[in-house]
């Protein structure tokens, strides 16, 4: 009995000096890969996602490293969440937690995901892992969340092209001219969500349409992947294996129903309609346009807002603003005074609308062509406003 409690304490020593030794020198068991996840239904999960999965032999430990984990009390289902994402106030935070867990939760929400095994010296495994758990550090595990520049996946991706010598790409992944908005608009035309894509198109603004290259392109998940796939080091394939780990049918149910251009067309429409109904009373026409300067000017608000008073990079220098003007929410209550500058303001109005329409496909940002039609109608009615009397007549 002695003997064999001297032999199960040997062994055990044994074991303990392994496990000290795997995490001192160099991670000969240590298999790291990079994971990506297929998008989802929701709008937060339509880009998909990024993660790192370690795997060590020697202490059977799988723990998958996470920088897309919310950092907040917040969840996607609370109101606040999408209040403080607007703000761009959101922190997002590196999480370290069991594959088992992770494909679980992609499981539930019938989401494939893919793993590259990364093949990788051992001194570049060490500084991996190093810089991982030197991520992992209260004070620096934190960060402001940032769509195009800081994200799930470009953490990830300047983690190997930065940190990591001799690893670079060997063919291109995306055309040239290639823009982050085309890229965009991609996801967002294979998950059927076009006023999804109208919202985006109105507050991003010009930086999206600057084009990009192969390692900007990697600010999304499934263009990290395919540049991985390209990647080698001093030679020789950075990828050892690649597999589907989890091959579920999407989720996405694209739906063409209730397109954009066709509502705000209808809408537009109905307002040139109503415009020759009432053509006659100069009154109706006033209420008319009163709202429509009102809606439009209140979205120019929002524009300069998310321009200047968030921090979201994406949205400055946003060119809507040139048809959503915030200046309009004043002349939409002046509308229905004398005032003898009105006329000049409609015909600067009216020649920005011009411009913008006459410019549609050669200015430095992309118009959703569903705002097309209500530009057209705001053109008419500054015209029509400029070169008549209806901006001088009282009730």
């Amino acid at each position: 009995m002695k003997r064999h409690f001297a032999f199960l304490f040997f062994t055990f020593c044994l074991l303990s000096a392994s496990f000290s030794n795997a995490q001192t020198e160099t991670p000969k068991g240590m298999r790291i890969s990079l994971l990506t996840c297929a998008p989802g239904p929701e709008l937060y999960s339509t880009f998909g996602h990024t993660a790192i999965r370690l795997v060590d032999s020697s202490t059977f430990s799988d723990i998958v490293y996470n920088y897309g984990v919310i950092g907040e009390t917040l969840n996607y289902d609370d109101p606040r969440f999408y209040v403080r994402f607007m703000r761009g106030k959101i922190k997002y935070m590196l999480a370290a937690y069991s594959f088992r867990e992770f494909l679980y939760e992609y499981q539930t929400e019938q989401r494939s995901v893919w793993e590259q095994e990364l093949n990788l010296s051992d001194e570049q495994k060490k500084e991996l892992i190093a810089k991982l758990q030197d991520n992992l550090q209260e004070d620096k595990r934190y960060y402001k969340y940032d769509f195009w520049l800081d994200n799930c996946s470009t953490r990830p991706r300047d983690l190997l092209y930065k940190n990591l010598s001799g690893i670079k790409l060997e063919k291109t992944i995306i055309a040239p001219n290639t823009t982050p908005r085309i890229l965009i608009h991609s996801y967002l035309d294979k998950a059927g969500q076009s006023w999804s894509k109208l919202g985006i198109d109105i507050l991003l603004g010009q930086l999206m349409d600057k084009p990009i290259d192969d390692y900007g392109a990697m600010f999304l998940p499934e263009y990290l992947m395919k540049g991985v796939d390209t990647t080698k080091d001093n030679g020789k394939n950075i990828v050892a294996d690649k597999k589907n780990i989890l091959n579920l049918p999407s989720p996405i149910e694209p739906s063409g129903k209730y397109n954009p251009l066709i509502a705000v067309t209808i809408f537009c429409l109905i307002y040139f309609v109503l415009y020759w109904l009432f053509r006659k009373k100069k009154n109706t026409y006033k209420i008319l346009d009163s709202l429509l300067f009102f809606l439009t000017g209140l979205l120019g608000i929002l524009l300069v807002v998310m321009w200047t008073a968030t921090d979201h990079t994406v949205c400055k220098n946003n060119w809507n603003i040139l048809w959503a003007i915030p200046t309009n929410v004043v002349v939409a209550f002046l509308n229905q005074k004398k005032h003898s500058w009105l006329p000049k303001y409609f015909l600067l109005c009216f020649l920005v609308s011009v411009v913008l329409i006459g410019g549609w496909f050669w200015l430095p940002q992309d118009f959703n062509i569903a705002l097309l039609p209500l530009i057209i109608l705001m053109a008419y009615r500054y015209g029509k406003r400029a070169i008549t009397k209806e901006n001088v007549l009282t009730n």
